[in-house]
């Protein structure tokens, strides 16, 4: 049995306002992948001198054909990158969150002196989250001798973890406040949590002048796997998705007028004459096939918000179309709607309404 594996979505940050996140140690991008689900992220990335694992797992942060077919309303971008985290580079600057989980124990000496100036000091987030195994509770662990894997160069109580935290962030101007995960059984209490978190907040924002002039630094990364997600904040996913949403719904507005027409179709044609009563559905939807154009158009200007039936042709009002909640959410003003669905969507000469043409045959097969 060895140490609980830590539940990252119980630790207790709070990510509402973290829109640009990093992971430093990403390993197989198990965390990327579950914070890619925050819909309050925008922006992601992973930092790991393992460009294997990397490469095995990055798969996993492309998007699916869901993703596709309904656009979120967020952007989101995943970008992978090999590099030590003793380096700087100009990539890993502007994050909001930055979380090395089980990072720091497989830094080697002259690594960890050097994270503290690269996390803090250059990259300089908003909020830092560091994890490390609590050598404390050890003992606890059936079959741990020394460390809880082979490649950790050091494991430190919690006394040890507290002072260099401390350290880094009095340096910095951070805070620091300790958690943990992983509680021990009844009557071990006085040994912590298993795993002991670090959660750092920046006191003062970063001055603007520095940031300017790091973003000079030379590049000692390189990037492995990118993914931008589609997003309605993009036009073209916005048009399909409005233009999907329009075509959807004037067809069940035209169902359910033609449900409506046939209703009283039936309940009135025992009343008529003979020569009308086994005339096919699309005789009497027919009935206006000869209107002059002018008076098609007039009826549509009288009828501005309620769908009718000319001939052969459903039109239903761009105001009709308008208040279709859905509709009404992706566009926002009915001039964004018009200007979506021009050229995409069949419209009424002056353009006032969707334009559907009914297909007798199909139409009385379904009714």
């Amino acid at each position: 049995m060895g140490p609980p594996r830590p539940r990252w979505p119980h630790l207790e940050v709070n990510l509402v306002h973290h829109l640009v996140v990093a992971d430093l140690g990403c390993a197989d991008c198990t965390l990327l992948w579950m914070l890619k689900f925050c819909k309050c992220i925008e922006v992601l990335a992973g930092l790991d001198i393992r460009e294997n694992v990397m490469k095995e797992k990055m798969h996993r942060l492309s998007p699916l054909p869901a993703d596709y077919l309904q656009p979120s309303e967020r952007s989101l971008t995943v970008t992978l990158h090999h590099g030590s985290v003793a380096h700087k580079d100009p990539c890993m600057l502007g994050f909001d969150l930055v979380t090395c989980i089980e990072l720091i124990e497989h830094l080697e000496a002259a690594e960890l002196e050097k994270f503290p100036e690269v996390v803090f000091g250059f990259m300089a987030p908003a909020m830092v989250v560091i994890s490390t195994p609590n050598s404390e509770f050890n003992p606890l662990l059936p079959g741990v001798t020394l460390f809880r894997h082979s490649d950790h160069k050091f494991e430190w109580d919690r006394a040890q973890f507290q002072s260099w935290a401390v350290a880094a962030a009095t340096s910095y101007d951070y805070t620091v406040e300790f958690t943990g995960l992983g509680t021990s059984p009844p009557g071990t209490e006085d040994v912590g949590f298993c795993t002991q978190i670090g959660v750092f907040v920046r006191k003062y924002p970063k001055n603007g002048e520095t940031v300017n002039s790091e973003k000079h630094t030379e590049h000692a990364y390189k990037t492995v796997f990118k993914a931008v997600y589609p997003s309605l904040k993009d036009e073209k996913y916005l048009q399909n998705a409005v233009v999907s949403e329009v075509l959807f719904g004037a067809d069940i507005i035209k169902r359910r007028l033609l449900g409506n027409f046939k209703s009283e179709w039936k309940d009135h044609r025992d009343g008529l004459e003979t020569k009308f009563k086994f005339q096919p559905f699309k005789y009497f939807m027919r009935r206006s096939k000869n209107l002059p154009l002018a008076e098609t158009e007039k009826l549509a200007a009288d009828r501005s918000t309620e769908p009718f039936i000319d001939g052969n042709t459903v039109y239903i009002p761009l105001a009709k179309i308008f208040s279709i909640p859905k509709v009404n959410q992706l566009c926002g003003t009915f001039e964004k709607l018009s200007k979506l669905i021009a050229g995409k969507v069949a419209l009424s000469n002056d353009g006032s309404a969707v334009i559907v043409t009914i297909e007798y045959e199909n139409e009385e097969q379904e009714n």
